[in-house]
Parts: C-alpha cells; structure tokens; sequence
C-alpha cells in the first residue's frame, strides 16, 4: 500500500474512538469568536449549512441566537479571546441560551489542521461529547465594580509613569530634587516644580516653599535647584506635570464610581447551617503547624469594639465576614478579592483546594512513570494571586502566628517559596470566612512558636525512643 494511504488510514483510525464516544449533549454549539466576524458551528443535520459566519455587529449577533434557536441548539460553547467574546456572551444569554466559555488550551484541534471553521466544528464536536470544562465567570452584578477596579489600576499606573517622566525631565536638566526630598508628588515638591514652571528660577525662593516636615534644609533645597532651564526639558516636565494632575483627577472620580458601584451590591446574610462547622475547621496542612480560627473568640476589651472605617463596613456587608481580620490582608487585598470573584465562593469552587489550584497557589505535581518530576506552582496571571502574593510578603514583620509561620518557612525553603505558601494558606483562609461566615481570630506569634516547639519536642522524643535514649530536661 502506498505511504500516502498508509497515513490517511491511520489517520481515519486514530479518529474512529471519538466518534463512538456517546453523545451528552446533542443540542450543542460552537462558535470560533473574531474581532471582526465569528464562525459558528452546529451538528450536522440540524441545518443544511452547519457551518456559518456572522459579523461581529450587534444585529448580526442577535441573528445568530435566532439561527442556533432555530436549529434546536441551546448549549453554545466559545473560546475566551481577549475582550471580544464578551458581547456575544452576553447578547447570547439574555437571548436564553446556556452559553460557556472554555479555555483555548483544552480545546486545542489536531496538528496542522488550523482553521476557524475547523475549530468551530472540533468544539462542537468535544461540547456533544461533555469533554470541555466551563472556565469561571463572575456574576453579573460583580461585573461593574471589577471594570472599576481594573481600570483604576491602570489610572495609578499611568500617574507612575507621568511621575516617573517628571524625574527624567528634572535629571536632564541636572535639578536634584529627587536626591533631596523623597517624594516630589508631595506638597512641597508640587509647589517648586510648578514654581519652575511659572517662570521662577532663583534657588533661595524656591526653597522658601518648603515645608516644615521636610528634613533638608534649605541652604540644601536651593543647591540642588541649580540646573540648566532648556526650553524644551521645560516643556517635557510641564507635560508630564499635566498628565500626573489629569491621572490623579481621573482615579478620584474612578474612586466615586467604585463607591456607588459596591453600594448597588446586595448584604450577604450567611445562613445558619453554613458556618455550624467553623469552629471544626480543618489544618491547612497536617504536616505544618496547625494555623487557623479560634474555636472562641478572644475577650472583648474595655474600649469596646473598634470601630470600623466606611470601606471596610461596606466591604464587610458585602462579604458577610471582615476579611481584613485576616493578618496581612487589608482593605484594597479584600477589595479585589470580592471584585473579581464575588462573596459566594461556594458556588464558583468546591473546595477551597479548587480555589487554590485556580490561582496557581498550590504546588503543580507532575508525576511520570511513578516519579515526581517537579512541584512548582502553574505561571498563573491573576490580580487576586498578585494580591495574595504581596499580603503574604507584608507579613514579614507581623508580630502574629501567621507572621511566625511566614518567617519560619522564609528560613527553610528561601523567601520566593514561603510567599507562595503563605498566599496559599491565605486564599484557604479567605475561603472558610466566606463559606463558613466567621471572622477570623488570631492565636498570636507566641501561641504559634510554643506549639511549634512542642512539636520539635515529640519529633526528638520519637527519635530517641527509636534509639533507645531519653530526653532529660535541661
């Protein structure tokens, strides 16, 4: 037989066990999203033209929930593609259809065999199957305040860098304000560069405009206001002047936006049943020291119950739990955690390990022929595991059982592995609050480091048995 058909043969064989896997969903679609058109797939049969291409306009869209409606579909499967499979998302839902999204790396087609109609038809074909795994979506009333939140982000990002351009411009022109004062986005590093800017040049009455706190001086101050005033470095640090005070203006109206959107969300009343067994809260790890919730909240103060800031109430309404109890979590950390997820993480995560693996916390075990290859965590890009991330860098010196645990795992597996840890012990801890609805109470760093050492003194005493010795107090 010719090699030609020695290949398609095998070819046609390799395909032979998907084609006799049974049918879970037989009304199923797919589409294969665009920036500029999508190609939508069905079974065939349903349509004499099972592959089609609709425009990505929003009428042609709505004409596309009428033809998947018309054939009978009503589960449609898409790729997450940058920002455009967002529209049809939603346009396809309130049209009343189960619409999913996948993850381009599990849905991957044969080898050389790229195409979108291709594509359309392998997901499809996978979706009928039940083979494609939906991935998370926030809900719909989390979606306003994430937009915020994300584009805040961006906003601070963009005054650093008109900041940033604002020392260029002053290091060209050889003014050592940087060296002298920390911040020149502060009071008195505004007053003198707009002082510049306006024309004023003498070094002794820019330094009159500082401010008591600075610590330089200002015989200091006027040295280093003696540079070379070129026209067009003037223009780049007034440009650069603007786009910082434009930014600034921006992210305060950013921050009403994102005061109103968590307004608009509901209070979360945590039922009864669902934090009955917070006080039976499992390790998080059984061969760590134990770090978890007190079965009974400390002794209330004297001073009475501290009282809140507005964010944090409004944040705790929301959530149902103060997060911010949590050492190391602030008020910005549980902020993004509710904005990109929600208070009901129970139903998007099973477990709290399902919440951890989706963050790329845990460690990523491949395991070949019996063998443990490696166990490094999956490069995932995630604003909620960055966040984890840097709170569980902050409890560097935090004088907690957490803090204690952090710097003990620092000393033995180096400080890159203990931050992952640690922000995996904390997306655990931020999962049994909102699940389990109690807030969480710290043992303290010496309850942390006399349990640690008791569990030094079984290790010892165990091997000393082994042994045949004894330990004898010192």
């Amino acid at each position: 037989m010719p090699r030609r058909r020695l290949k398609a043969k095998s070819k046609a064989k390799a395909t032979e066990p998907v084609e006799n896997l049974a049918v879970i969903n037989p009304n199923a679609g797919a589409i294969d999203i665009g920036s500029e058109q999508h190609v939508v797939a069905v079974a065939p049969g349903r349509d004499p033209e099972p592959v089609r291409t609709f425009s990505s306009f929003t009428a042609d869209i709505h004409e596309m929930g009428r033809w998947l409606k018309a054939c009978g579909v009503k589960s449609v499967v898409m790729e997450a593609t940058g920002v455009y499979w967002i529209p049809p998302f939603q346009i396809l839902e309130q049209d009343g259809l189960e619409v999913h999204l996948i993850d381009p790396r599990a849905a991957k087609n044969l080898p050389g065999r790229k195409s979108d109609v291709l594509d359309c038809q392998w997901h499809q074909k996978l979706h009928s199957f039940g083979l494609l795994s939906s991935c998370f979506v926030p809900p719909a009333e989390i979606v306003p305040l994430r937009t915020y939140l994300r584009l805040r982000q961006e906003l601070v990002q963009g005054s650093s860098q008109a900041v940033e351009r604002m020392q260029k411009a002053l290091f060209a022109m050889n003014v050592q304000l940087v060296n002298v004062i920390s911040d020149i986005t502060g009071e008195t590093g505004l007053a003198i560069i707009k002082a510049i800017l306006a024309g004023e040049r003498e070094g002794t009455k820019l330094a009159e405009l500082k401010n008591r706190r600075i610590q330089a001086s200002k015989a200091l101050i006027a040295k280093s206001l003696e540079g070379n005033w070129k026209e067009e470095l003037l223009y780049a640090l007034q440009t650069a002047l603007e786009s910082y005070e434009f930014h600034q203006q921006q992210i305060e109206q950013c921050e009403q936006k994102i005061t109103e959107a968590l307004g608009r969300l509901p209070s979360r009343q945590i039922p009864p049943q669902d934090n009955c067994q917070a006080n039976e809260l499992q390790p998080l790890n059984k061969k760590a020291v134990k770090v978890y919730q007190l079965k009974e909240p400390p002794p209330a103060s004297n001073s009475g119950p501290e009282a809140l800031s507005p964010l944090a109430a409004e944040l705790k309404r929301i959530a149902g739990v103060d997060l911010s109890s949590i050492d190391g979590i602030g008020q910005q950390t549980a902020q993004v955690i509710l904005s990109e997820f929600g208070p009901d993480l129970k139903s998007c995560f099973k477990t709290e390990k399902h919440f951890s693996s989706y963050l790329g916390l845990c460690p990523g075990t491949r395991i070949s022929g019996g063998k443990v290859l490696n166990r490094r965590s999956r490069k995932v890009s995630h604003r909620v595991a960055t966040a984890l991330r840097l709170a569980a860098r902050s409890l560097h010196s935090s004088q907690s059982a957490l803090g204690a645990n952090y710097r003990r795992l620092k000393a033995r597996l180096g400080a890159p592995k203990a931050i992952t840890a640690m922000a995996n012990k904390l997306a655990k801890l931020v999962y049994r609050l909102l699940v389990n609805g109690q807030d969480y109470f710290d043992r303290g760093m010496q309850h942390y480091e006399e349990k640690f050492r008791q569990q030094q003194i079984r290790r010892l005493q165990k091997q000393a048995k082994i042994l045949n010795l004894k330990l004898v107090p010192a």
